[in-house]
């Protein structure tokens, strides 16, 4: 498919206006493509943008001898190969972890979790009602400190300081079952 843009040397995209329609002339087609090697159209858009970003930020040293479409598609092709190698890479390192931890780690009881639980529960209740409520919105409701301060009404400022004050009488209060909670938080990573 030719499009206006296909022949123009990328060394000229460093014209805005230009590099603009060059974007919108080969987008669609670049992204159809980079969906098709990973399989995700999010990422897929990711991987486009990236080339384009790369493309602007280099615009004064890229000096191709081919046509536009040739170069954003071979580029395309190789930013969607470098992710699909890094996610490999994660995905085999997140493995070789998880087996680690399995081989090291002796199995948490559900009556050790059970006790862990009412242990931080009844150190939750101790908390000023405020403070509780924040430390909850955070760490339960996987709320930011903007979020919070929105819902409540509070600056975000106070919300951090809630939630030190949370963690410090936390700390405190739960110093002897520690270690089990890292354990346990570790066994629900694994899962």
């Amino acid at each position: 498919m030719a499009t206006p843009t296909a022949d123009i040397p990328l060394s000229a995209a460093g014209n805005a206006a230009l590099f603009k329609s060059i974007f919108k002339d080969h987008f669609k087609g670049l992204h159809g493509y980079a969906c098709s090697i990973v399989k995700d159209e999010a990422t897929a858009e990711e991987m486009v943008q990236n080339v384009f970003l790369k493309l602007w930020e280099r615009k004064e040293q890229i000096e191709i001898q081919q046509s536009a479409t040739a170069y954003l598609y071979r580029s395309v092709y190789y930013e969607c190969l470098n992710y699909l190698k890094h996610a490999k890479v994660r995905s085999a390192h997140q493995a070789r972890v998880t087996h680690h931890f399995s081989e090291e780690q002796p199995a948490v009881d559900n009556a050790a979790v059970k006790e862990l639980q009412l242990k931080i529960h009844e150190a939750l209740k101790e908390l000023p009602e405020q403070c509780r409520t924040v430390f909850q919105m955070s760490r339960y409701e996987d709320l930011k400190y903007k979020s919070i301060a929105d819902k409540l009404g509070i600056s975000v400022k106070t919300v951090e300081n809630h939630i030190g004050k949370a963690l410090r009488i936390l700390r405190t209060k739960l110093a002897d079952v520690l270690p089990l909670i890292l354990i346990a938080v570790l066994m629900s990573t694994k899962n």
